[in-house]
């Protein structure tokens, strides 16, 4: 089969990092838009995509776009796809999207007429009253936007962010995709040493080490388009192997450490599964008593934020004490990911910029230190 559209959607702030990454994995015909990136390509592109993008949430094959402002025209629009080229006469294609700014907001009708109208295209390709749905999954989503809908194929099935090295979470996982951007935000290549002294279940210095040795972070994992009938399924083997071929292997200084044993434990643990354990050490340690493991590196935190894991208050205390604990990190990028929005006069000096991300629905603030957060002191009081 020739050429497809797809779309990634992403978390809010995530866009122009993932464009850049499809545009460095030579995908063709990259747009950034809000809440997600847009590219073509044929079945090998959407493999590549599926497997080695770390920043993106899922692929979705674009199989219709057409504005929609009443129930008839959403059903005609959708029965006009040539879904059949796509879904098996005993494929099972269950209907999940959402709406935003439109004239059909009713999310639970326009799955119904979404299923209708993909129910009555396939019945009558295939000549069936009643179809068995009992083979593999063709998940179809819908996102209606400004009266606009869009008609999607599935091709990645769990999230992309679900890379399978994080059987459990702590209290307050950073989602993986999230913790490839910050690491990704620092320009992080592989040569500086990198410290979470904030670690919990591992996340950031795991995604870390994956950037440091090139490692696609879908290497371990299945995806729904492995499946699909339509198409040649050597592709996927093709990008795993063209993958491992693209692997670095050097010496990586990478410390991930945390006041909870039970993290670094399990931290170690996922570490271990995704393949990187011989390149990250773990220990216990109190972030703001612990000295500093070189003396020039790069620090990426997401400490505890008051509206989850500690009281505000307790929060702020530990973004003072930090600050403090970091005053002559000279020659030390820091980088602290918080929904503090007086992050900066805990901690005691202005980052030198902040880009605005979300941590799952939490609104936050990426506050950036390149100089050793030796910047103007934030004003007190």
């Amino acid at each position: 089969m020739g050429n497809f559209e797809f779309a990634v959607p992403c978390l809010f702030g995530l866009e122009g990092i993932a464009g850049d990454e499809l545009r460095r994995l030579g995908l063709e015909n990259v747009q950034v838009e809000n809440g997600r990136v847009l590219f073509s390509g044929d079945a090998y592109a959407m493999a590549k995509a599926n497997v080695c993008l770390r920043t993106g949430e899922r692929v979705l094959l674009v199989l219709a776009d057409f504005p929609a402002k009443t129930f008839e025209e959403l059903f005609q629009g959708v029965y006009r796809a040539n879904l059949e080229d796509f879904i098996p006469k005993n494929g099972r294609f269950p209907v999940k999207g959402h709406c935003l700014n439109s004239q059909l907001m009713s999310v639970p009708d326009c799955q119904a007429i979404v299923k209708k109208a993909a129910s009555r295209r396939l019945g009558e390709k295939y000549g069936l009253n009643w179809l068995p749905e009992d083979g593999g999954l063709y998940q179809l989503q819908f996102s209606i936007m400004n009266d606009r809908v869009q008609l999607y194929l599935d091709t990645s099935g769990p999230g992309l962010h679900k890379r399978g090295y994080r059987a459990v979470g702590n209290d307050a996982p950073l989602r993986e995709t999230l913790a490839a951007a910050m690491v990704q935000l620092t320009h992080y290549r592989g040569r500086d040493f990198v410290w979470d002294p904030f670690c919990g279940s591992g996340t950031i210095p795991i995604e870390a080490a994956l950037i440091a040795k090139n490692r696609a972070p879908g290497l371990n994992r299945r995806f729904s388009g492995e499946s699909f009938l339509w198409l040649d399924a050597k592709v996927w083997g093709q990008v795993r192997t063209e993958a491992k071929d693209k692997e670095y292997h050097g010496d990586y200084r990478i410390l991930g450490s945390d006041n909870d044993p039970k993290c670094v434990s399990l931290a170690m643990a996922n570490a271990r599964k995704a393949g990187v354990g011989d390149v990250i050490q773990f220990r216990d340690g109190d972030a703001t008593k612990m000295s500093l493991p070189a003396d020039k590196g790069v620090l990426i935190a997401n400490p505890p934020y008051g509206q989850r894991m500690l009281e505000q208050q307790s929060a702020q205390r530990l973004y003072a004490a930090l600050g403090r604990h970091l005053k002559f990190a000279d020659g030390w990028g820091i980088y602290i990911i918080t929904s503090e929005p007086e992050f900066e006069h805990f901690f005691g000096r202005k980052a030198t910029k902040k880009r605005k991300l979300y941590n799952g629905m939490i609104k936050c603030d990426y506050y950036m230190y390149t100089d050793g957060g030796r910047g103007p002191r934030a004003k007190q009081g």
